[in-house]
């Protein structure tokens, strides 16, 4: 009669003490209080009532860290909102070092943005971003090594401006680009002055090329078939055919010459 119970005992105390781990996860184990180890994945088994076992993922978490109300180095206030990515190595230091470790992680991250942000000027927050989450990423991750909590990556997700920061923003960036506009057509316009004193000298330098020129416009303002163009014809550009002409009748007549003579 006492060996069955005995044997039922047995087999309820193997069935109350197995555990299942599953390969993200780690068992924090205690014994009567004190750490006894850390077990990993697969099928366990802990004395029932002696051990206590905690279980600890090991995946990458990826926490939202509410919007915090910050006023910048340049008493600018503003509310910002960032997204951290962790992830625990010691199971044993995040159950033993710190009552919750994502609640801790998150209130320290909160507190780390405001002191943060604070201490930056608005058009760092909003030009140098890389800067501003490296130090928040270095910072958080030094405070939760004790507990053996891995910070990867803080990235700061969205800056909420007020409406009458972004006019003068708005108003800020128009007149910006209004400047280059104004440089811009500036530098077109020296370009084109400089490319037309270069032309100019080169016409001087070749009057044929002056009157190829003329003759050029005279085409491009007649190639509407509906308008009718009246133009000064300029003496310089009959010039040549003059005297190419007279030279022609000079060669004509001291051809002449010696005919009669004969």
């Amino acid at each position: 009669m006492f060996f069955p119970i005995l044997i039922g005992f047995l087999a309820l105390l193997v069935v109350a003490g197995i555990r299942i781990i599953t390969e993200y996860e780690r068992g924090v184990v205690f014994r009567l209080g004190r750490f006894s180890g850390v077990k990993t994945a697969g099928l366990k088994w802990i004395i029932p009532g002696i051990d206590k076992m905690v279980k600890i993922s090991l995946r990458e978490i990826v926490m939202d860290i509410p919007s915090q109300e910050v006023i910048s180095r340049d008493n600018v206030s503003i509310k910002v909102n960032a997204v951290l990515y962790f992830r625990v190595l010691h199971p044993e230091k995040s159950v033993i070092q710190v009552e919750n470790y994502l609640y801790g992680t998150s209130q320290l991250a909160q507190t780390t943005l405001r002191s943060v942000c604070g201490q930056a000027e608005l058009d760092d927050l909003l030009a140098d971003r890389e800067s501003i989450n490296r130090k928040l990423q270095e910072i958080i991750d030094l405070q939760t090594e004790p507990w053996g909590v891995k910070v990867r990556a803080v990235e700061v997700k969205q800056i909420d401006l007020p409406q009458e920061m972004q006019r003068v923003m708005a108003k800020q960036a128009e007149a910006e680009r209004e400047k280059r506009a104004k440089v811009v057509l500036a530098e077109g316009e020296y370009m084109a002055a400089q490319r037309l004193a270069d032309a100019s000298r080169v016409l001087a330098t070749e009057p044929t090329g002056l009157q190829l020129r003329y003759l050029q416009t005279l085409n491009e303002i007649a190639g509407d078939k509906n308008s009718t163009t009246v133009f000064p014809v300029p003496l310089d550009l009959l010039r040549p055919f003059y005297d190419q002409a007279m030279k022609a009748e000079r060669a004509a007549a001291s051809e002449e010459t010696p005919e009669q003579a004969s």
